[in-house]
C-alpha cells in the first residue's frame, strides 16, 4: 500500500510539474520544426502530396486530432480487453 501511495505521488508530481516550470519556450508542434529544418536544408523543395481536408482553425485540428488519438486508443483497449476475455474463458473450461 505504501509503495502504490509513493508512485501515486510520483506520477501526480510529474504531471503538475511542468506547469510550474517555465523555460520561456512556446508550444509548437514536431511539424513546423521540421518544416523549417527542411526550409533551411532544402528551399526549393515541393511537398510531394497536400492535405485532403485542412481545418478552418488550430482548434479544429486539435479536435480532429484528439479525436484520432481516441479512436486508436479505444480500437487498442478493445483488442486487449477481448484477448483477455478470451484468455478467461479458456482458462474457466
Amino acid at each position: 500500500m505504501k509503495k502504490t501511495l509513493i508512485l501515486l505521488a510520483m506520477v501526480i508530481a510529474l504531471v503538475i510539474m511542468p506547469f510550474f516550470i517555465d523555460h520561456g519556450g512556446e508550444y509548437g508542434g514536431s511539424d513546423g520544426q521540421a518544416e523549417s529544418q527542411i526550409q533551411a536544408v532544402a528551399p526549393h523543395y515541393q511537398p510531394w502530396f497536400q492535405p485532403l481536408y485542412k481545418p478552418a482553425s488550430g482548434e479544429i485540428e486539435s479536435l480532429l486530432f484528439t479525436l484520432q488519438g481516441s479512436i486508436g486508443a479505444a480500437v487498442i483497449f478493445y483488442i486487449l480487453g477481448y484477448m483477455k476475455g478470451r484468455q478467461r474463458d479458456s482458462e474457466r473450461s
